[in-house]
């Protein structure tokens, strides 16, 4: 999540810090240069200072003039040695970037999230090394937050605030939010899994982080004792619904039975209906030829309890 953050914070000036970055190898590319130079002189100095040394001493004077011939060559093996050194790191050098490669640098910039996840973990900590000079996290500013302070390479400052997994909804940094969320969209006659979706479409995170599910939503509703809005709204069942399915209280008055009786008949199968949701009214599919079978039956019964008292 952190990592998120880090690209986001990067979108709106992904292009100068991609511009910085560029900068910044080649002046240290320069740098690196320069100390070179100072080297390489610095060792052809002291061998030519030594070559000197040993032309100005007397030829009588044998002892001194092995001494400084010494001393000559340890200077001169010790500029050889340096050269050799340059060399050696400038072939590890990359060649300067041209126009081409300064814009394909760029290019990258433009697509940060791709480059990222392409990378590599050791990449990863090069680019943020590049670009990033320090990050500072506060967990004690807001309960079940964590606020990140980040300075840019360029000098730039930023702060960004990060909701923390948390074990419980009490701890959790968004709860007012959420439920503020759940009541209105339960007011507007939402169900479980409309809501759920609603809330992950708006970012809104879980104390433990998954996405919403419809279970989840339900058991938030009845911990916050928000009761579901049913689809008639506070009036009465009607006997019949508009799209022509009947209520539980319709179901009973066309067949001659008891509302027990119609919920005993959905749960064992003998009727078919549907609620949008658990607390939403039953909405039962009768035909009319299913209506006439179970009246006769139903009369049929009755008949026969009626003989056999």
């Amino acid at each position: 999540m952190i990592e998120g953050v880090l690209l986001e914070a990067l979108a709106p000036d992904r292009i100068a810090l991609a511009v910085a970055a560029v900068g910044q190898l080649e002046e240290q590319a320069r740098m690196l240069e320069r100390q070179w130079a100072l080297q390489r002189e610095r060792a052809r100095y002291e061998a030519e200072r030594a070559r000197r040394q040993y032309d100005l001493v007397e030829p009588e004077n044998r002892l001194v003039a092995r001494s400084l011939e010494r001393v000559w060559e340890e200077k001169l093996r010790a500029t050889e040695a340096v050269e050799q050194a340059y060399e050696a790191w400038r072939r590890e050098q990359s060649a300067p970037l041209d126009e081409t490669s300064r814009a394909d640098v760029l290019a990258l910039a433009h697509d940060l999230p791709r480059v990222w996840q392409s990378a590599t973990a050791e990449e990863r900590k090069r680019i943020l090394r590049l670009v990033v000079r320090e990050v500072a996290l506060d967990q004690k500013r807001e309960q079940g937050v964590v606020w990140l302070r980040i300075a840019w390479q360029t000098g730039a400052v930023s702060e960004h605030r990060l909701q923390r997994q948390v074990r419980s909804y009490a701890e959790c940094a968004g709860r007012d939010l959420l439920e503020r969320r759940i009541r209105a969209l339960n007011a507007a006659g939402k169900m479980d899994h409309e809501i759920a979706t609603i809330l992950n479409a708006e970012g809104i995170m879980s104390a433990r982080g998954p996405p919403f599910l419809h279970g989840t939503v339900h058991l938030l509703r009845k911990r916050w004792e928000i009761r579901t809005i049913k689809i008639n709204g506070n009036a009465a069942n009607p006997s019949r619904w508009p799209d022509g399915s009947y209520s539980i209280q319709g179901s009973a008055a066309a067949l001659g039975v008891t509302a027990q009786t119609v919920f005993d008949w959905l749960q064992n199968g003998r009727l078919s209906g549907r609620q949008l949701a658990k607390g939403q009214p039953w909405q039962i599919s009768m035909p009319d030829d299913q209506i006439s079978a179970l009246r006769a039956q139903v009369r049929g019964t009755s008949r026969s309890k009626q003989e056999a008292s």
